[in-house]
């Protein structure tokens, strides 16, 4: 173990410090918040620009039918693709960050979405579009593991709940900035260029790579990663013995309800919001000019509700978890899930309630997302911890795949693409209520040590 690793992991004595965590945990748990927020940011830009981005590179109409039933089937197809590279990249990662460090492997992450991402901005074509996409997934689903280790490892044992939450903070103000440069670029900048906007969209999805120098700067690795073996470090096939069986499918169970919930709806989420303000400028006879800033502002508003009750759902997993327990607060947010679902799209209700119902679906839907961060890490011991979190968080990505697939083919297939999406998504509430089937497997660990 390196004495520098030592001296920047001990807390100053004699100072009073906020949720007990001195000024380098603060700046690990900032690295890791940063990191996690591009990764959200690159990783749904697509979705935002995918009514430009799919007539433009197929040459359609913006606006009509047949731009929109392929906007929606190219969305799900694109979405099943990153989640199968996050997949992959989730497992590999994982593994990688078990072997060469938490910090090293959080920097490459960064590094591939980010320049994977900005490649997306210069495909002369949608295949190739897709294949970048599928390239800066690889990044975007090894980040998580290699973050939320390391945020596990450093922060103070009693506060590994608080800085778990707050690290997933990080994913709604992700989506945030991701509203933001869309609506800044497409309808006050290039307003009027839609078949170039989304090229600059997803161009600034190289923010990221810059970040990923001062991570390796500034962030050193674990103390405790340093003193584990390095010839005992994590291998996957562990994962499946008896000693770890259990703690694997207590992890994987509730993340893939959860992946299967949030991907399913959350990719046709813009779509949404986008397809109701074209069919109500179309109502209305709304200039061409008019109808952009209609559909920009409508995707802002939805996404902007999600986004602020994902961050409220975040925080609220806090004192979910540490009253009530895990497996509980699972329940709980299983249940919050269909609720929610069901009451979006099981009626077509007027655009702007419509919209603003994505609200408590960002609370159950998104918020729960932010219990991984530290339930996860909590199943494993330090040699195997980024590999097991990354193959319980990732692994189910594979099945998650399926999801936005069939619901944009759907869509593609039948006589309205908005009426196909809605009705699609109000079967997807069923997931969380077979997630409370899996509720007897999940592990309790509330108050345990962090094993070394």
């Amino acid at each position: 173990m390196s004495n520098k690793s030592a001296t920047v992991d001990a807390a100053p004595a004699g100072r009073k410090k906020l949720l007990d965590m001195n000024g380098y945990q603060w700046a690990v748990l900032f690295a890791a918040w940063l990191g996690w927020g591009f990764d959200v940011f690159d990783g749904l830009l697509f979705n935002f620009v995918a009514p430009n981005c799919v007539p433009s590179l197929l040459h359609l109409q913006p606006g009509s039918d047949a731009a929109k039933h392929a906007t929606a089937y190219w969305t799900g197809a694109a979405t099943s693709i990153l989640l199968v590279g996050g997949a992959i990249g989730g497992i590999v990662f994982g593994k990688i960050a078990d072997r060469i460090g938490r910090s090293r492997t959080l920097m490459l992450t960064i590094l591939l979405y980010s320049l994977g991402t900005a490649a997306c901005a210069i495909a002369p074509s949608l295949p190739l579009l897709l294949l970048f996409r599928f390239i800066a997934s690889l990044g975007i689903g090894g980040e998580w593991a290699a973050g939320a280790s390391l945020v596990a490892e450093v922060v103070p044992e009693k506060r590994r709940v608080e800085a778990g939450a707050l690290l997933y903070t990080s994913a709604p103000l992700g989506l945030f900035l991701a509203v933001f440069v869309n609506s800044l670029i497409s309808t006050v900048y290039l307003a009027d260029h839609p078949e170039t906007s989304w090229r600059w969209v997803l161009g600034c999805g190289l923010i990221p790579a810059a970040f990923a120098f001062f991570v390796r700067t500034l962030v050193k690795e674990p103390e405790v990663w340093e003193k584990s073996a390095a010839d005992q470090r994590g291998r996957i096939r562990e994962l499946f013995t008896p000693k770890y069986r259990m703690a694997t499918l207590s992890g994987f169970l509730p993340a893939l309800t959860i992946l299967i919930t949030w991907w399913t709806c959350n990719a046709f989420l813009q779509v949404i919001a986008a397809d109701m303000a074209l069919a109500t400028a179309a109502r209305e006879k709304l200039s061409a000019h008019d109808t952009g800033a209609l559909k920009t502002a409508w995707i802002t508003l939805g996404s902007s509700a999600f986004n602020l009750g994902g961050l409220l759902g975040t925080l609220l997993t806090i004192p979910a978890a540490k009253f009530l327990g895990r497996r509980t607060m699972f329940g709980v947010y299983f249940l919050g899930s269909a609720a929610a679902l069901f009451t979006a799209f099981g009626h077509r209700w007027e655009p702007i309630t419509q919209l603003w119902l994505f609200f408590p679906i960002g609370v159950t839907v998104f918020g729960v997302f932010g219990a991984c961060t530290y339930y996860l890490p909590e199943l494993f011991p330090t040699r195997l911890r980024a590999t097991g979190a990354g193959f319980c968080y990732n692994a189910g990505r594979f099945i998650t795949a399926i999801g936005p697939f069939i619901v944009g083919s759907y869509a593609k297939a039948g006589p309205s693409a908005l009426g196909s999406i809605l009705h699609t998504l109000c079967f997807v509430a069923a997931a969380p209520l077979i997630g409370l089937l899996f509720l007897p497997w999940i592990i309790e660990t509330k108050n345990r040590v962090l094993e070394g």
